[in-house]
């Protein structure tokens, strides 16, 4: 890592359950750095949809174009901690950009508990065969992004939001310090 530590940036992905988290801005505050969330400029720029709804009405293509100006963007952030999904970070060359600028912290939970986050979050929906194939598939593809070489995975199965918090800023701090 070439950059100064008060320059570095941590990287943010990983699914935890379908509930959006604010753990990215709490960790932000604890470190004092800017939060960015990708997620949320994408969505912005898509009129305040969400990604999915985005994509069904927008299609692939004009949501990879939403996508790509956002993280051409937040490519250039320098000592913040930056929220993206595992599926953006696996198009194009984003993960590799970024892991120019910091470390990317893959949080996860075991998949039990994804899946009774799922069952929770979807309610009846949970039990009609194809709605749970797509919510299935989206953790499927969020968590691809495990298999790639320099991200660090932290299990918070059993943590509550203010020890993810810590964990985060533990890890960051020793990774960041020692790069």
């Amino acid at each position: 890592m070439l950059l100064p530590y008060a320059d570095r940036n941590l990287i943010l992905t990983g699914y935890t359950g379908p509930m959006p988290l604010s753990i990215g801005q709490h960790v932000a505050e604890k470190l004092r750095l800017r939060y960015v969330n990708a997620d949320v400029q994408v969505e912005a720029r898509g009129g305040g949809m969400d990604i999915e709804a985005m994509r069904m009405r927008l299609g692939d293509t004009r949501l990879k174009m939403i996508e790509s100006e956002v993280m051409q963007e937040v490519m250039l952030y320098r000592g913040a901690v930056i929220k993206v999904s595992g599926q953006t970070l696996l198009r194009g060359e984003y993960i590799k950009r970024l892991q120019q600028t910091g470390y990317v912290i893959c949080l996860i939970v075991s998949l039990d508990a994804a899946l009774r986050k799922l069952h929770l979050s979807m309610g009846g929906q949970y039990h009609n065969p194809s709605d749970r194939s797509l919510a299935v598939g989206r953790l499927k593809r969020e968590w691809a992004i495990r298999k790639q070489e320099g991200v660090m995975e932290l299990d918070v199965t059993d943590q509550s939001d203010s020890e993810v918090v810590e964990s985060v800023r533990a890890l960051w701090e020793k990774v960041a310090m020692r790069g």
